[in-house]
């Protein structure tokens, strides 16, 4: 007997006995399912029966998760991913949803940061399915207690935009090139130690192109160079990480990866946590990573930029709602940033910016989770600290700032499209140009600047955004996802932001105008994705008198991955 199906990559069940075959059929299918849909008859007790599991790892649409844990793709089942079958380590509860809480990033077939990702179960030979197999688990002794995964990606972006920035980016049309690569090694020395490295190099090109720099072109460098140490301390599965890494314990709204420019976002220092049943703990300080040296293997620490904090979630008791299990995290932290120069610069009375040495000190929470076929995440940020303009006997002014932001969805049940219908709306603080204290709220260090705007034309700062969001996924392996945000400024006493920046737009209004946009992601397959972006950016009546441009933004992006 043979039971035929469709098998997903990496998921399978090696030939049995029939016995063999029986306790596997029980163990990964209801027996009432697994006897409504196949008919067993007697056979020899020598005779070879082979049966393929349901699926457990990431559909296609999974290929490499969206940085939020509300309105994935595809909602992942309560066996995705669970160790040592999928990709991810062992966190227990907080490996539910994208990984997001195990705080390493989101993780799918592949994840943002690449040593979030197991591949130990390549030990057993007959798992390798796939040509880059034989670079994911390579033994260096033996006995296989020293072994090295390879991974790499290769990512060619380009974009074609009419009036970029609202028109002050003083084209008409433009088009830009930019193509990265970041290939990396995962040193396993038995199960405590670990060496990871990473080089990066990009380039960039185009015409009537703009804001090209040092995030965008990049000689070969050392992207990630850690040593991470870990075991059982307490209870709790602990780790110590020192070196440069990429950091993504935040909400993705509040710190990301940089993902939009070539060039991830990287820092200097030390990492420690600890994972508890419901508990996880992460501290961290961490200094900048200097990289506009020229030349190969120049980058330095920057240490007037520094990163520092400490996080914890709990994964609250799991409950039902509306006939379904629920489950919720509750993230609760402190952020500290030190920044100056442009990434910490305010605006005067006349709305120029005016740069100086910022030290903000966030501290927030965020509650997210599914409720059946609800999808939430709320969150709150305080901001406060002190501001000093460059120059000389230049005076403190403080800081006093905050944001609010919440996406409540609603994934329809037994839908063959997974469609998801939500809402998005967020309050970013503002006020600091006619006034002593700072009120606007600024996160320096790259946040998800899709998050509020695909096109990056405005940012998370003196705004408010709402607007409606629709996800649906087709052949399990394309996905599309369409917004229409609105947005306001929340104070006509600071400028309208953009991406690292202000605007010198001067009007009496709020109103700043609105976005409608798609993308498009289709995982080709295992290794190769195609996401395209389209927006349109249109500025209000007020601000286009005072100057600004309505213009279309459009992003293809290719990336190949092992």
């Amino acid at each position: 007997m043979s039971v035929p199906s469709v098998l997903p990559r990496r998921m399978f069940v090696p030939s049995h006995t029939t016995r063999g075959c029986l306790g596997a059929l029980a163990c990964c299918v209801p027996v009432s399912s697994a006897l409504a849909s196949v008919s067993i008859t007697a056979r020899p007790a020598s005779e070879t029966i082979q049966v393929h599991a349901a699926a457990t790892v990431p559909p296609p649409a999974e290929y490499l998760p969206s940085p939020s844990p509300v309105g994935q793709p595809i909602r992942p089942s309560a066996t995705a991913y669970r160790h040592p079958s999928g990709h991810r380590y062992d966190w227990g509860v907080f490996n539910r949803d994208n990984a997001e809480d195990s705080g390493f990033g989101a993780v799918g077939l592949y994840s943002v940061a690449r040593w979030a990702e197991d591949w130990s179960f390549l030990r057993n030979a007959t798992k390798h399915d796939d040509p880059f197999d034989v670079l994911k688990y390579v033994p260096i002794t033996g006995n296989g207690q020293v072994w090295v995964s390879f991974s790499g990606e290769t990512r060619v972006r380009n974009w074609f935009e009419n009036r970029p920035l609202m028109g002050s980016a003083h084209v008409t049309d433009s088009g830009r090139f930019a193509v990265r690569n970041l290939y990396g090694a995962d040193v396993h020395v038995g199960t405590h130690v670990r060496l990871y490295g990473e080089l990066v190099n990009a380039d960039a090109g185009g015409w009537a192109a703009y804001g090209y720099g040092s995030t965008y072109r990049k000689h070969l460098d050392a992207q990630q160079a850690f040593v991470e140490v870990k075991g059982q301390v307490a209870g709790a599965k602990a780790g110590f990480l020192f070196g440069r890494q990429a950091f993504l314990d935040m909400p993705s709204y509040v710190l990301y990866y940089r993902m939009s420019s070539s060039v991830p976002l990287a820092w200097n220092g030390f990492r420690t946590y600890a994972v508890w049943p419901r508990v996880r703990v992460d501290a961290w300080d961490f200094v900048g990573t200097d990289i506009t040296p020229r030349g190969m293997f120049h980058d330095t620490q920057d240490y007037g930029t520094r990163l520092y904090g400490v996080a914890t979630t709990w994964a609250p008791p799991d409950f039902t709602f509306a006939g379904q299990t629920g489950y919720s995290f509750l993230d609760l932290f402190y952020l500290g940033t030190k920044v100056g120069g442009a990434l910490s610069a305010v605006s005067t009375p006349a709305f120029t910016v005016q740069s100086g040495s910022a030290t903000r000190n966030n501290f927030g929470g965020r509650w997210h989770g599914i409720a059946g076929p609800i999808e939430f995440s709320t969150g709150g940020i305080w901001q406060g600290g002190s501001f000093r303009a460059t120059g000389p006997n230049s005076p403190a002014r403080p800081i006093d700032a905050w944001s609010v932001n919440a996406t409540v969805g609603y994934r329809i049940p037994r839908d063959r499209f997974h469609s998801f219908i939500a809402m998005q709306a967020d309050v970013f603080s503002g006020g600091d140009a006619r006034r002593n204290t700072i009120g606007t709220y600024v996160q320096p260090f790259n946040p998800q600047l899709p998050y509020v705007d695909s096109s990056l034309t405005v940012s998370e700062s003196n705004m408010i955004d709402i607007g409606p969001e629709l996800r649906m996924t087709f052949y399990r392996s394309l996905s599309v996802q369409a917004r229409y945000p609105v947005y306001w400024r929340y104070s006509t006493q600071a400028p309208v932001s953009r991406p690292g920046s202000q605007y010198a737009f001067q009007y009496a209004g709020r109103f700043i105008g609105s976005a409608p946009q798609a993308t498009l992601t289709w995982t080709i397959d295992p290794h190769l994705s195609w996401a395209q972006t389209l927006a349109r950016f249109m500025t209000s009546s007020a601000l286009t008198r005072a100057g600004g441009s309505s213009g279309t933004y459009y992003m293809s992006s290719l990336s190949l991955r092992f």
